[in-house]
């Protein structure tokens, strides 16, 4: 499939990009040679190939989502810089 300036254009004003001339020409280029391996692609035969959402074998590697204990009040203040009555004292953002 070969693309037109013009579909190109249009495209990156969808996408809020804005394209030189030459850039118009260039992404149409790549654009439209995308396109066209896509095309070969869909002509593969892949009839007797299960779908497959992973191919290598993964499973998570992310631990289980388990309920702890916290830390205490004493514990999260323990090297604080600066405290005052069991919370934080920050720098103001704003200036009252």
């Amino acid at each position: 499939m070969s693309l037109t300036s013009t579909q190109v254009a249009h495209v990156a004003r969808l996408a809020r990009l804005s394209l030189s001339a030459e850039e118009i020409e260039q992404m149409r280029s790549q654009l439209s040679d995308i396109l066209a391996y896509i095309e070969l692609l869909q002509e593969v035969d892949v009839s007797g190939i299960a779908p497959t959402a992973q191919v290598t074998g993964l499973v998570t590697v992310m631990r289980p989502d388990e309920v702890t204990t916290g830390l205490s009040r004493d514990a999260a203040l323990a090297n604080a810089p600066d405290q005052r009555e069991g919370m934080f004292r920050v720098k103001p953002v704003f200036e009252g």
